[in-house]
């Protein structure tokens, strides 16, 4: 009797067992692929952020020295500074845009489907592509901003857009929102769609005009919809290189270098491979402190009463 009760407790232990390894068989391609893409490669690139890595010649291990040498690196804090003022303007631009016409296109009208897809379609284009293509539209003899503007009697003459600090930085504002702000749309959409159609009309009868619902019910059942495009937006702002690479090559006078082109120009135009990977070390830092900030945000919302 006693070896009959311990089989049938053993039973299920090795059935759980067996459900574990079946598993871990499972997703041991996915964890393969990880640690082959990201993990090993985040290690070497610790390992060369600790030398003075040159792109020929021998390294040399310094330490820390490259970690130390960023903090007294003007231009890296600069490129730091603008990019966190680019991050600012640009989600809050994103958000502005993407927030109305989620909400536009979320109740069903005639072509609704047209406009979304309308909406939608700068996202298929490649940054780069979108990039090239604004330059052409900001070209000051080839394109069309400025001979629109002339046309309406805004200018005297066309203006070249890329030529000074705040009409680039508009300008290449406008083609991201141009270019994301679909995606973030569809984003959105997903969030509203998913709130009950019960709570509105309740909150319809009981008297709740249009911006009462979008405070107190349209907002709370979209928190962490919105913190998922917000952290989608923030990532790829801080990570924003294409852009300022092809439309101003970090002009005018340098302004517009942000922390991943500046990582390019150290390892790739300076050849300083190593403090390039230390950089890249504390980008990701930076990025991950941000994510886990929004993350623990939203957890502290859920836990209020």
């Amino acid at each position: 009797m006693a070896d009959t009760g311990q089989k049938q407790l053993s039973s299920p232990r090795r059935r759980r067992r067996r459900s574990q390894w079946r598993g871990l068989v499972y997703i041991a391609p996915a964890m393969g692929l990880v640690i082959v893409f990201f993990v090993m490669p985040v290690l070497f690139t610790v390992w060369m952020s600790l030398h003075n890595w040159p792109l020929m010649g021998a390294s040399r291990w310094i330490g820390l020295g490259n970690y130390i040498r960023m903090f007294n690196d003007a231009r890296f804090l600069s490129a730091l500074n603008f990019t966190a003022y680019y991050t600012v303007i640009v989600t809050i631009a994103i958000f502005a845009i993407a927030f109305p016409l989620a909400i536009f296109v979320e109740k069903e009208r005639r072509f609704v489907s047209t406009y979304r897809t309308i909406i939608f379609l700068p996202v298929v284009v490649g940054l780069a592509s979108a990039s090239l293509l604004w330059v052409w539209l900001a070209n000051v003899d080839s394109g069309f901003i400025g001979p629109a503007l002339k046309a309406l009697g805004l200018v005297e003459k066309s203006p070249n857009l890329l030529a000074t600090f705040d009409s680039a930085f508009l300008t290449i504002i406008i083609m991201v929102v141009w270019k994301i702000a679909g995606f973030t749309m569809i984003i959105l959409l997903t969030g509203l769609q998913a709130i009950p159609a019960e709570l509105t009309e309740a909150a319809r009868i009981d008297g709740a005009g249009r911006w009462q619902r979008f405070r107190h019910l349209t907002l709370p059942l979209m928190r962490k919809t919105i913190a998922l495009a917000l952290i989608v937006s923030v990532t790829g702002s801080i990570l924003a290189f294409d852009q300022f690479y092809i439309m101003t090559s970090g002009g005018p006078q340098n302004r517009m270098i942000s922390v991943v082109y500046y990582i390019f120009n150290q390892s790739f135009v300076s050849f300083n491979l190593g403090y390039g990977a230390a950089l890249s070390i504390v980008l990701l830092a930076i990025l991950m402190v941000i994510s886990i900030a929004q993350l623990w945000l939203l957890r502290v919302g859920d836990e209020r009463p």
